[in-house]
């Protein structure tokens, strides 16, 4: 079995997490400290969820929802329902052509959710952006909160770069490669170090307003 390092499944896993980032950072002690306890968000694996990510993208999460809503109403959450159904079928729900699109890509993928329980995270994020519409950053949320990775990141996400530009009085947002080279110090619990900076982008918003 490939060695997948620990898997964050209870709050305690986190907690446990955040107690090693208070001890190697002070700037992650004083973000914890701003935002208080973690979440966990755990979700569940497999198609299903891989598709309502890709539902959500570029839209509200009011429309997201509502068009979510649509789609189970419909039965139109599995692989074999999205091949069988037709354009008219998914229009109706709110799919825009590009999302149909991604739709199908992701039933023809065949992806083998079970064995992605035990791959090795880079083999995750590989298999997963071989799928037309299924971005790094959808693989690596689907890594941490679906697969439960402690060790992932989502180094594009323009939240937490904000985040640690802030907290760390960087004198820019951090670009990818730059956030890649911060989060090393993270490790191996940069899942939970993702947890707390996207808490504590929202208590920076409110102090002072995100640029």
């Amino acid at each position: 079995m490939t060695n997948i390092g620990r898997i964050i499944e209870t709050p305690e896993c986190v907690i446990e997490g955040a107690d090693w980032l208070r001890e190697a950072c002070p700037r992650m002690a004083f973000a914890m400290d701003q935002t208080g306890p973690l979440p966990l968000r755990r979700r569940p694996d497999g198609f299903e969820q891989l598709l309502s990510a890709i539902v959500s993208q570029q839209v509200s999460v009011a429309s997201a929802n509502a068009i979510w809503k649509r789609m189970k109403e419909a039965r139109l959450t599995g692989p074999r329902k999205i091949m069988w159904a037709t354009d008219n079928d998914l229009r109706a729900a709110g799919l825009s052509r590009q999302k149909m699109r991604y739709a199908r890509a992701m039933a023809e993928a065949r992806i083998d959710f079970k064995a992605l329980r035990i791959a090795a995270d880079d083999e995750v994020i590989a298999v997963l952006t071989e799928v037309s519409g299924i971005g790094v950053w959808t693989a690596e949320i689907y890594a941490m909160f679906s697969l439960g990775r402690a060790d992932v990141f989502a180094h594009g996400d323009l939240a937490l770069q904000e985040a640690a530009r802030v907290l760390y009085n960087l004198p820019d947002r951090p670009k990818e490669k730059e956030m890649r080279a911060i989060a090393e110090a993270w490790s191996p619990w940069r899942s939970v170090a993702a947890r707390v900076l996207w808490a504590y982008y929202r208590v920076a918003k409110d102090r002072e307003g995100i640029r």
